[in-house]
C-alpha cells in the first residue's frame, strides 16, 4: 500500500495550489529581509515534499497549518543560521579601506513592478527604499509585488490598518516629492 512517487508529486502539487500564496504571505510577513523570501519559501516546500515522501499522502490532516508550521521553522533556522554567521565573522572582514568597523548586513533589495517607470527610475527607487526601516520594506513588498489588500497585510505585520497606511502612503509622497522633481515619477 506504498505511495508511488507520481501519486505524490500529484497530491504536492495540489496542496502548493492550495497553500502557496497563504504561505507566502506569511513568509514575507515574518521575513526578517525580503530577499530571503524566495528562497525560504522553496525550502518550505521542498520540506514538504520530502515528508510526503518519507510519510505518505495522507500523514497530512491540516494542509495550510502544515505548510506554515514548516515556514515557521525554516525562517527560524534561516535567522539563527544568519546570526552565528555574523558572530563568527572576523572583526577584519567587517572593516572598510578606511579600518571603520562596518556591522551592518547588505541592504536589501526590492523591485517595484510598474510598467510606466523605466528600468533606471526602479533601480533608484529600490536604492531609496533600501535606507527605509524593514517594516516599510516589508509593507512595500506585500502591497506591490504580492499584491495584498493593506487590511491582511496589518493582520500579517500584527498592526493596524491605519499604521500600515500611514507608512505605505508617507513613503510613497516621499518618493513622489524626489522623483517629481526630477521629472520622473508622478
Amino acid at each position: 500500500m506504498g505511495n508511488s512517487s507520481v501519486d505524490v508529486t500529484s497530491e504536492f502539487n495540489k496542496i502548493y495550489e492550495s497553500t502557496a500564496n497563504k504561505a507566502l504571505a506569511y513568509i514575507s510577513a515574518k521575513c526578517g529581509n525580503p530577499d530571503d523570501v524566495g528562497d525560504i519559501l522553496q525550502e518550505t516546500y521542498m520540506e514538504l515534499y520530502s515528508v510526503m515522501l518519507d510519510k505518505g499522502c495522507g500523514f497530512i490532516d491540516n494542509e495550510e497549518a502544515f505548510v506554515i508550521d514548516i515556514a515557521k521553522k525554516k525562517i527560524y533556522k534561516h535567522y539563527t543560521a544568519l546570526e552565528r554567521k555574523k558572530a563568527d565573522l572576523s572583526l577584519t572582514m567587517l572593516t572598510n579601506d578606511n579600518g571603520e568597523v562596518n556591522l551592518d548586513i547588505a541592504p536589501e533589495e526590492f523591485d517595484i513592478d510598474d510598467s510606466l517607470c523605466t528600468k533606471e527610475l526602479v533601480e533608484e527607487i529600490s536604492e531609496t527604499l533600501k535606507t527605509k526601516s524593514k517594516e516599510i520594506r516589508k509593507i512595500f513588498f506585500m502591497r506591490f509585488s504580492l499584491d495584498l489588500p493593506i487590511n491582511e497585510i496589518a493582520q500579517l505585520l500584527g498592526t493596524n490598518e491605519s499604521n500600515v497606511k500611514n507608512k505605505l502612503y508617507r513613503t510613497i509622497k516621499e518618493l513622489r516629492e524626489i522623483y517629481a522633481g526630477k521629472g520622473e515619477f508622478v
